[in-house]
This record gives structure tokens, C-alpha cells and sequence, in this order.
């Protein structure tokens, strides 16, 4: 069931979420730091077995059922589809589950999305990222611009309630005329959520390495208010700074980390929330099967977050969506301020699409209530 939702409820009507990492691939995109492996493919069996295992125990342990979950990566259509189902049918889940599965393009096909629809998958996310194939060679994406068509047209005959393509924007050698065309494309093709993210630079990426392949802001900025207005043309409107989407088909996932809610990770590098406790597994998929086939667990750290923090922590969170944060979250001054960046709708702040442009400056002014 869609449901449009809203930060402003509470994080218990948000429901509880849970997050499985898949960190294989074929791979590595130039500008990826997420844990992800392209030579650990002789460990998918026993990394799914120990998927299975620490799901188990969790739930034997008293696992919330999950009205949110999320299989990310990685490339989780690296793995088996059937394989994957009959391991997440471990996971306890209300009834109108939000259950998505992110898909690489060359690897979307009828069987593959009758299988997942048949293990309770309800929404799937493609990463596109350009239809532009010399954008998508200076991103170090490997994968076809054409069958990113195939993909969605699939993905419509699914029947399938909604699904999400990714795009980013700001590739070396990308103009904005590029952009336009990646964007018009895929509306085109009856996307009811688009997530569209500018490129960003992490340590350690091979885009770090290559200093004249880093995105300029100010052709960030072009390309944000570019796909800003051609998405809201064919009826998809910002929700949250990087995401669009048709009225009812709102990621409710991503509703569970922006109200703060609680959430359970399994697999290598997974996060979890639960009650102020915020807790990460270990990074390489090695080492997360032989904790778990040890009978051990395989958290790496955690820390606990104090009432402040939680509350500072949302606010930023909630800041970056449509539903803003209370009045009381900026002083007078900090209003007066930030003039043009932000607007008040009743007794909440809203970011302008101005103020979603320069969020962080505004962010670093809020202060708990």
C-alpha cells in the first residue's frame, strides 16, 4: 500500500526498518566508498548463510516486525534472487511492508522481478545514474545506456507498487545539456521517484585521486535547479533535498532515519538504531562470516546518543525535507538572516529551493528544542 507520508509523525506510525547489505560487485564505480568488493564473489553462499543465522538470532531475540526494508549494496542483483528471498523471508514484517531491492540496469529481467515480487518485494531502485553513456564512462559505471529502457519498462510490467531510479549529476565532461537529457529520459519513462544526487568526493575513491574530475559547485547548483523544475513538469515534486516523487509513492524508508526511528542492520558494514543506540558491523564480508559462523556477533562498535544529540541530530534530518522543522529550531536573528533560503508555513521553517541549495549553512544555526 502507498501511503504518502510524513515527517512530522511519529517515529513509532513510521514503523520499524531494516536494512540488509549485499556487498558484492562485479565493480567498483570510481566515486564509490560504500563497503563493496569485487573479489569476494567465492563468499556469496556462506555470506548468505550468515545472513540467515544473524537474522535468526535477532529475531529469536525479539525483532520488531519490519514495515520498512531496504536490500542495499553492493550490487544485490549480484546475488542468486532466489537465494536472497529465501534468506530475507527470515525477517518478521507487517503486512504492508515497504520492501525494496536495489537493482543495477543489465541485471533487470521479467524472472528476476517475478522473484522478487513473489518473496514480498514491493519497490525496487535502479541505479541509473546517467543516460548518457560518456557521462557514465567518466562516472566508472560499466553498465548499458540502453538497457536501462528495458529495465523500466520490465519494472511496469511487474506489477510492482512503485519503484525509484538514482541519478547524479556534476561527472566531468557532463554539460547541463547532458543533464537535461538524462532527466527528460527518464520521465519519460513514467518514474514515479526519482533520487537525484550531486557528485561528491569521498577518501579513498579513485575519484579522490583524479582532482581534475571533481564536480564544481556552481554547475552543481545549475544542474539541481535543471532537474528540480523538469521533474515537477511531469509531476514529481522534492520531498527531501535529493528526492522527487509522484503524491503516495514517498520512500518510507528513508522516512525511518529522517524522524529518527529505529532500525535493524544485518550484514558486513550495516548500521542499526534502537532507542538512542546506534551500532555498525564489522566492514569486509570475510570477517563478518566468521563472526557469525563462530556464533559471535558481529557489531564493530557502537555509541550511545544522548537526548541532545538525538533531538539536533533529527532536526538536521527534518530540515532537508518538505515538512522543515518547528519555528523554535532558528532564533529571530538566524531567521532574519537566512532571508530568501527559508520560509515559514505556519509554525514550521521550510527550506526554499534557494535554502535546499546551501541546507548546510542553515543546519549548522539550529539548536534543539
Amino acid at each position: 500500500m502507498l501511503v504518502t507520508w510524513s515527517i512530522l509523525a511519529p517515529a513509532a506510525d513510521i514503523g520499524f526498518g531494516v536494512y540488509v547489505h549485499v556487498p558484492f560487485c562485479r565493480h567498483k564505480c570510481d566515486y564509490c566508498a560504500f563497503a563493496t568488493f569485487t573479489d569476494r564473489d567465492h563468499l556469496i553462499e556462506r555470506y548468505l548463510g550468515a545472513l540467515r543465522t544473524e537474522i535468526r538470532r535477532a529475531r529469536d531475540a525479539g525483532l520488531p516486525p519490519a514495515r520498512t526494508i531496504f536490500v542495499g549494496g553492493g550490487t544485490p542483483t549480484r546475488v542468486d534472487p532466489s537465494l536472497l528471498m529465501d534468506v530475507l523471508a527470515e525477517i518478521p514484517r507487517e503486512s504492508d511492508v515497504e520492501f525494496t531491492v536495489e537493482c543495477n540496469p543489465d541485471d533487470v529481467t521479467p524472472a528476476l522481478l517475478a522473484t522478487y515480487r513473489g518473496g514480498g518485494v514491493s519497490r525496487v531502485s535502479i541505479g541509473v545514474q546517467s543516460t548518457r553513456e560518456h557521462v557514465l564512462v567518466s562516472l566508472g559505471r560499466t553498465h548499458v545506456p540502453r538497457n536501462v529502457v528495458a529495465a523500466i519498462e520490465a519494472v511496469h510490467e511487474s506489477g510492482l507498487a512503485t519503484f525509484n531510479v538514482d541519478l547524479i549529476y556534476g561527472a566531468a565532461g557532463e554539460t547541463l545539456d547532458d543533464w537535461s537529457q538524462t532527466v527528460s529520459a527518464i520521465a519519460a519513462l513514467d518514474v514515479p521517484h526519482v533520487s537525484a544526487y550531486g557528485l561528491t568526493v569521498e577518501a579513498g575513491t579513485v575519484l579522490a585521486t583524479t582532482p581534475a574530475r571533481h564536480p564544481n559547485d556552481d554547475d552543481l547548483a545549475d544542474k539541481y535547479e535543471r532537474v528540480d523544475d523538469l521533474l515537477a513538469e511531469h509531476g514529481l515534486f522534492s520531498y527531501e533535498i535529493s528526492n522527487w516523487a509522484r503524491p503516495g509513492h514517498e520512500c518510507r524508508h528513508n522516512a525511518v532515519y529522517w524522524s529518527g526511528g529505529d532500525y535493524a542492520g544485518f550484514g558486513s558494514a550495516a548500521h542499526a538504531h534502537r532507542n538512542g543506540r546506534r551500532a555498525w558491523n564489522v566492514r569486509t564480508p570475510d570477517r563478518y562470516v566468521e563472526l557469525i559462523e563462530a556464533g559471535e556477533s558481529a557489531e564493530s562498535s557502537h555509541e550511545n546518543l544522548d537526548a541532545a544529540t538525538r533531538c539536533l541530530e533529527r532536526l538536521q534530518l527534518a530540515l532537508r525535507t518538505r515538512d522543515g522543522v518547528p519555528l523554535g529550531a532558528l532564533s529571530d536573528d538566524d531567521r532574519a538572516e537566512f532571508e530568501g533560503l527559508i520560509a515559514v508555513a505556519g509554525d514550521r521553517i521550510v527550506l526554499t529551493r534557494a535554502g535546499r541549495l546551501l541546507a548546510n549553512e542553515v543546519s549548522l544555526r539550529l539548536r534543539p528544542l
